[in-house]
């Protein structure tokens, strides 16, 4: 159990160390992904002055890189809602395809826009950069609570420079996500099962992966009632699909069609089901040519970490229901057609780094400052990768 007297840094002087380690880590971690966009910028501009063109340049530019991709859909939901019609074979380039991006992360923008100026890009950057703050808090909540104070100072700098925490600085859904993902199954361990299926709930509005912790709360209430016979459980699993159902109903209802958003992801996205298919296909790719594509530089790197994350595991575990909510997650990053592995999808398969951190901190002279070296180059890489125009995510 959690008892919170114990995470008082006043009285615990590791604790207060991990703390403040933490916190500059994710500090400088966000200077490193405004680093990696830069020589994105820069290197664009460069392109530009030899073609004749007048270069892009300054916050404006920053801002419009930190928007891009998913941010772009997220950013006219927040502006305009969603369509009321979704014309018949829609495209990406359509704006009715900002129907396939849950509602959760844009309509907390949109609200705040009302009450903060600077716009809903400046609003949503900003609110995921508090967001983030509380997540690698979290991570280091949850690894205090399994292991101790030396790994859970590790799991928040590891949590902090991963290169895919690249999306804490972007107006992606994944820092709102994973604040009520970690928070939901900090409550299942403390078998506050109501809480536990309220997070669930508004998590699974805020991204179809989220639905990960469905499987977490069935796994977590069937062992308390295997266990204790504390039909309670049963709460959480009830309640933590109705983000999601909500969705899909308010969809289904507001655009006057039956599953707009499959249709949407299909058409839009030419989404599907490959069971593992396309990242075979990415490693391919680079095997035959290791610089030709960054897709398949991102989805070898992404499948290599998640490699060390499941052997550090094995050594290290943690409660089942945090190891269902981890499978499920890479389940869902495997299988689609289109985009497949990627550093921002295993960052949301977050309690795989409390094993590494565990293994990290008997390792501080041999192995930590080389870990830390390469991770911050890799989010400095990625973070670049990501804000050049006509790089696939």
């Amino acid at each position: 159990m959690i008892r919170y007297a114990d995470f008082d840094p006043r009285t615990d002087p590791l604790w207060r160390r991990a703390l403040i380690r933490g916190g500059v880590a994710y500090l400088v971690s966000r200077l490193f992904v405004v680093m990696g966009a830069g020589i994105a910028i820069s290197a664009e501009a460069v392109t530009d002055r030899r073609a004749g063109r007048e270069p892009v340049g300054g916050l404006g530019a920053l801002l419009d890189r930190l928007a891009l991709w998913d941010g772009h859909w997220y950013m006219e939901v927040a502006r305009s809602g969603y369509p009321r019609r979704i014309i018949e074979a829609v495209t990406y380039e359509d704006p009715e395809a900002r129907a396939a991006f849950f509602p959760l992360y844009p309509r907390l923008v949109r609200f705040i826009d009302l009450l903060l100026p600077g716009g809903p890009v400046w609003v949503g950057l900003l609110l995921n950069l508090v967001l983030g703050a509380i997540f690698v808090l979290l991570v280091g909540i949850t690894a205090r609570t399994f292991f101790e104070e030396r790994t859970a100072e590790k799991a928040m700098i590891i949590t902090a420079l991963f290169p895919g925490s690249f999306v804490l600085s972007f107006a992606y859904s994944e820092a709102v996500m994973l604040v009520l993902a970690a928070s939901c199954l900090l409550a299942l361990h403390r078998r506050q099962w109501v809480l536990a299926g309220l997070l669930a709930a508004v998590a699974t509005a805020a991204r179809p992966n989220a639905l990960a912790l469905v499987a977490a709360c069935a796994v977590a209430a069937l062992m308390a009632v295997l266990a204790d016979r504390d039909w309670r459980a049963l709460w959480a699993p009830a309640l933590s699909p109705w983000g999601f159902v909500g969705f899909m109903v308010f969809l289904r209802l507001h655009a006057d069609e039956p599953w707009p958003w499959f249709r949407v992801q299909r058409e839009a996205w030419d989404e599907g089901a490959s069971f593992g298919a396309t990242a075979a296909q990415s490693v391919w790719r680079f095997i035959t040519g290791p610089l030709s594509r960054p897709s398949s530089i991102l989805t070898v790197s992404t499948l290599g970490a998640m490699a060390v994350a499941l052997w550090a595991w094995r050594r290290h575990k943690l409660p089942l229901p945090y190891l269902v909510y981890s499978a499920a997650v890479l389940f869902l990053m495997l299988m689609p057609a289109t985009v497949t592995a990627r550093p921002r999808f295993l960052f949301t398969a977050f309690p795989l780094v409390m094993p590494v951190a565990r293994l990290m901190r008997d390792e501080e002279e041999k192995w930590w400052p080389l870990a830390v070296l390469l991770l911050g180059g890799g989010l400095i890489t990625v973070s670049a990768i990501y804000t050049v125009f006509g790089a696939v995510p």
